[in-house]
């Protein structure tokens, strides 16, 4: 599987030094097997016994947790609304006119500032013009009777 010298095969060596065996492996599920980059034989390390010592080299992989969706303080907009004409000019006038008060700030305005500014507009806007998205409640599955 790894190519490497005999040498960095053997895992044991007879007494006489003529013969050389293949004894010790490492054991891993197949489910892991794909994270290791390298076996081999280490003879240099001095364990007081006939047979060397067997590394194995891999790779950790870690499993990453979806992050669930930023909450938005539990607003949810009707945006259906905006499909109806009138209610849509009243969205864009309100957005337009919340925006022509941001212009004149000054360039020097800390950004986060400013982004605070310009999301709570546009909240506001979308407040008063569309309205809030009722949560539909489902019914329990179980009755108590």
């Amino acid at each position: 599987m790894f190519l490497h010298r005999n040498i960095r095969k053997y895992t044991w060596t007879s007494p006489d030094g003529k013969t050389h065996n293949h004894i010790d492996h490492i054991l891993i599920d197949r489910r892991w097997h794909s994270s290791i980059l390298d076996i081999r034989i280490c003879r240099g390390a001095d364990c007081d016994t006939d047979r060397y010592l067997v590394v194995a080299k891999g790779r950790e992989r870690l499993a990453v947790t979806k992050q669930k969706a930023q909450k938005s303080d539990g607003e949810r907009f009707n945006l259906r609304k905006l499909n109806e004409p009138e209610v849509r000019i009243q969205y864009q006038i309100g957005i337009t006119n919340r925006f022509a008060a941001l212009e004149n700030l000054s360039d020097g305005e800390d950004i986060n500032r400013a982004w605070r500014n310009i999301k709570e507009n546009v909240k506001t806007s979308a407040k008063e013009s569309l309205g809030l998205h009722e949560l539909k409640r489902h019914k329990p599955w179980f009755d108590e009777e």
